[in-house]
């Protein structure tokens, strides 16, 4: 019982969390952005791609809270794991264009770590209701 309200609970907050930072870079994405980890941002129409940023981060946090609302615990576990991909690939993007290495880690690695720990909790409780 324990380890499936942790499970929720963990999943409620990266959820609403990675909604409201792609609320953040949909409305104001200049004052977002300098929290991502990059030194420089594009000015201008190459600045649009903030817009996509937050639509997807808002997206990706749709995706957990309909799988948790379903009761559909395995398909979330996969789902999550799978989303941790994209703090990985920010984290390394940051890294590779000269960001903030405390950024890269702190923040995307760590999140990406948190994820899948959250993702791995899911499975095991989705696998326990089935053996009941």
């Amino acid at each position: 019982m324990a380890r499936r309200i942790i499970a929720n609970v963990c999943t409620v907050v990266i959820a609403l969390g990675i909604m409201y930072i792609g609320a953040s870079f949909l409305i104001a994405p200049e004052t977002s952005a300098s929290t991502f980890g990059f030194t420089a941002w594009p000015q201008g129409a190459a600045a649009d791609f903030l817009t996509v940023k937050g639509v997807r981060d808002v997206v990706s946090g749709i995706v957990p809270l309909t799988l948790l609302a379903l009761g559909q615990r395995r398909a979330l576990g996969w789902v999550l794991l799978c989303e941790a991909l994209i703090p990985v690939g920010d984290g390394t993007l940051v890294l590779l264009h000269g960001g903030s290495a405390a950024a890269a880690i702190g923040v995307h690695y760590a999140t990406a770590a948190f994820v899948i720990v959250t993702g791995v909790l899911q499975l095991q409780v989705a696998r326990r209701a089935e053996r009941r």
